[in-house]
């Protein structure tokens, strides 16, 4: 008997600029999943070659009551597409997701940005205990309990 299991549901997430661009070289490792991005700007749906783009409010530490909106949205997109998997860049966008991915059931990896050599990001450093697969892209910020080197890839 030939059991053929749907394609896996992946979540990219991230706000934009070089968390973007680095979100967008991961791509080549989403090949044959179902994935759905989301991120904070509309401009970016040329990047992702049709696949289904949610927008988000970008939002940062400074502006409570746009992360609390931003925090709903990404809850409403998590409910919709029922992912598998979060994979995210950071910073908020990617925060709030990995943060309540586990509420349908998803995994969830952080990649923490390549811009931070000399320290975690702020959002990394906060949620990165919370993901399945926490990773650093540099090896002098790897440390037991994570995040974890596995090469810069990014």
């Amino acid at each position: 008997m030939n059991v053929q299991r749907r394609p896996w549901r992946i979540l990219a997430i991230s706000s934009g600029g070089g968390h973007w661009v680095q979100l967008m070289r991961l791509r080549p490792a989403f090949e044959g999943a179902q994935v759905t991005y989301a991120t904070v700007d509309r401009a970016y749906e040329v990047d992702v070659g049709g696949a289904p783009l949610h927008v988000v409010t970008d939002a940062t530490r400074w502006n409570p009551w746009r992360l609390a909106v931003l925090a709903l949205q990404v809850a409403r997109i998590l409910v919709r597409v029922r992912p598998d998997v979060v994979v995210t860049t950071g910073a908020a966008p990617g925060y709030f997701a990995t943060r309540l991915a586990r509420l349908v059931g998803a995994r969830t990896a952080w990649i923490d940005s390549m811009a931070n050599a000399g320290r975690l990001s702020m959002c990394g450093a906060r949620v990165g205990r919370s993901a399945d697969m926490w990773l650093t892209q540099w090896p002098a910020l790897a440390q037991p309990g994570g995040p974890s080197f596995e090469g810069s890839v990014l």
